[in-house]
């Protein structure tokens, strides 16, 4: 059967031997920038926040983790938000309401070189949206035993 020429496929470009020279050069280039510049930060879970996070519901884990992709690129996810009683942006909550739970993760990006997972728990308080007193004394401790880490590492 024969294919009319208006229907067949464009021939791909020619492949060059030369490496500098790229049949689509935009694209190319600026994917390779993009991976380059994008050097992702490590992850570094601190505690049990890997556990907790895993015993979540599979979609609130891959929230979690399109999230924390995200900060370890350098910015931040829609539903991060700074954690009351730290100073600023340095220690991020990530909230995920699923099935009428809702679901918390908290990091911080603190440090240059890595992001820490401080902790993950669900809110089961029906009072408020404010995070519960012993978790935030919990995610002090976290946040504690990461600058050790990171100091540790620095030297």
């Amino acid at each position: 059967m024969k294919v009319s020429p208006s229907l067949a496929r464009p021939k791909p470009p020619a492949i060059t031997s030369n490496p500098n020279v790229s049949p689509h050069p935009n694209v190319y280039r600026k994917t390779y920038t993009y991976i380059v510049d994008a050097a992702e930060k490590p992850v570094r879970w601190v505690g049990s926040s890997r556990k907790e996070l895993k015993s979540f519901p599979r979609p609130v884990q891959r929230h979690v983790g399109q999230a924390l992709y995200a900060a370890q690129c350098g910015d931040e996810y829609p539903s991060a938000k700074a954690l009351k009683g730290f100073g600023g942006r340095a220690v991020l909550e990530i909230v995920v309401p699923h099935k009428g739970d809702t679901f918390r993760t908290v990091y911080t990006v603190r440090f240059p070189d890595a992001i820490y997972v401080l902790h993950a728990f669900q809110k089961k308080s029906r009072k408020g949206v404010s995070t519960p007193q012993k978790e935030i004394e919990l995610v002090k401790q976290r946040l504690a035993a990461a600058e050790r880490d990171h100091r540790e590492r620095q030297n």
